[in-house]
């Protein structure tokens, strides 16, 4: 069983990523996180079903599932919080989730029942954002509506001052590839732009989260798919995001027409 990499760790905080946990081409490549603080823990994007066995066993080395406070989810997807009935069952943690997924979110709880698995389990975080409370610090949730999910956000952790991005910044590596911080961000372009391209709603929203990030000057940026980013790949990856076309601002008359019989369309965004 992996270890888990380390990102950020002092006395009473530490920081970890479990990246390769899918067995081989089973699913989709992710990353899941732990962050602890003076006892308490919280995962973020915790995954599906595929992975709450794996996940559970690797985190046993940094904390016990009655440690965990919260289940942190950026969007609604299955490979964000499909298995959080399973750790609603088994940990006493919340989940945290935007105020437009609370009423999905328990459709993959099997033995809701309001008062149990209920209401009294769920945080709804308003579109603004809002902290989350954690040990004797705290995480940030950060809007990032529209940057693939309509209900969408990212974590910030103050104490490592990493940013938990979700999918902005996801990059497509094969299943075994080293878990490491970009260092030629040219190079790596490549694995991001076409997911951008296709999940990312708009240019103009992509402006409104670089600025903000800009402001909160992370130490690293880590999404939630593929590797890290720090330093000048961090701010190339900024700047890069700043000016993407994507999504609505590719599209024309000519991609919403009447298709011939037994036509078959190209992919929108290519």
């Amino acid at each position: 069983m992996r270890s888990g990499t380390v990102l950020f760790e002092n006395e009473n905080h530490r920081c970890v990523v479990f990246n390769d946990l899918v067995p081989g081409e089973d699913g989709v490549q992710a990353n899941q996180f732990l962050v602890i603080d003076h006892g308490q823990a919280a995962l973020i994007d915790p995954g599906g079903d595929l992975l709450y066995t794996p996940l559970w066993l690797a985190i046993t080395g940094y904390a016990q599932l009655q440690d965990i406070r919260w289940i942190v989810a950026s969007h609604q997807d299955p490979d964000i919080v499909g298995a959080v009935g399973r750790w609603l069952a088994n940990t006493p943690a919340q989940v945290a989730c935007s105020r437009l997924w609370g009423r999905f979110v328990p459709h993959n709880v099997s033995n809701y029942q309001q008062g149990k698995l209920g209401e009294d389990r769920y945080h709804l975080i308003p579109d603004g954002g809002g902290m989350l409370p954690l040990g004797q610090s705290w995480l940030q949730a950060l809007p990032g509506h529209f940057l693939h999910s309509v209900g969408n956000f990212s974590f910030y952790d103050p104490v490592s001052r990493i940013l938990f991005s979700g999918d902005i910044g996801s990059s497509l590596i094969p299943s075994g590839a080293p878990y490491r911080f970009v260092t030629d961000f040219k190079a790596h372009v490549g694995s991001m732009a076409g997911f951008h391209r296709r999940y990312m709603a708009s240019n103009r929203v992509l402006k409104l989260w670089v600025n903000m990030v800009r402001q909160l000057n992370p130490a690293m940026i880590v999404p939630q798919h593929g590797l890290p980013m720090k330093g000048v790949e961090m701010t190339a990856f900024l700047a890069w995001l700043n000016d993407l076309e994507c999504g609505i601002d590719l599209l024309d008359q000519g991609h919403f027409t009447v298709a011939a019989p037994n036509a078959q369309g190209a992919l929108l965004w290519g």
